[in-house]
């Protein structure tokens, strides 16, 4: 079974950066992709980025152009660089896996085999 850990979060102010890492234990296929997504209380789950290691990636319109997201396949971790942030931004952030999957904005919306924990990211304006 793959385990998904997220750290990085933290409470920010407007302005600031952050980096989220998910780690990846236990996966089983090299073809995977990992996606970003968060939510506040109240209201749906957001996608926010994710990269496959075939090399394909997306980002929401919201964040592009201030998130980068990156993969170390020796580390089987993924980093999301998140700059110029903002109060909107702030929410819980989870990763996910899945295998053999590309990264664009249908495939966001399909299922995820893992999730993650979690990580809260604060914005302070």
């Amino acid at each position: 079974e793959v385990q998904l850990v997220e750290s990085g979060g933290g409470l920010v102010q407007a302005g600031g950066s952050l980096r989220l890492s998910c780690a990846a234990y236990g996966l089983t296929f090299d073809n995977y992709a990992i996606g970003w997504y968060r939510q506040v209380p109240g209201k749906e789950r957001e996608a926010v980025s994710c990269i496959s290691t075939s090399g394909t990636t997306f980002y929401a319109d919201s964040v592009k152009g201030r998130f980068t997201i990156s993969i170390d396949n020796a580390k089987n971790t993924v980093y999301l660089q998140m700059n110029s942030l903002k109060s909107e931004d702030t929410a819980v952030y989870f990763c996910a896996e899945d295998s053999y999957r590309d990264c664009n904005g249908v495939y966001m919306s399909l299922p995820w085999d893992y999730w993650g924990q979690g990580t809260q990211v604060t914005v302070s304006s």
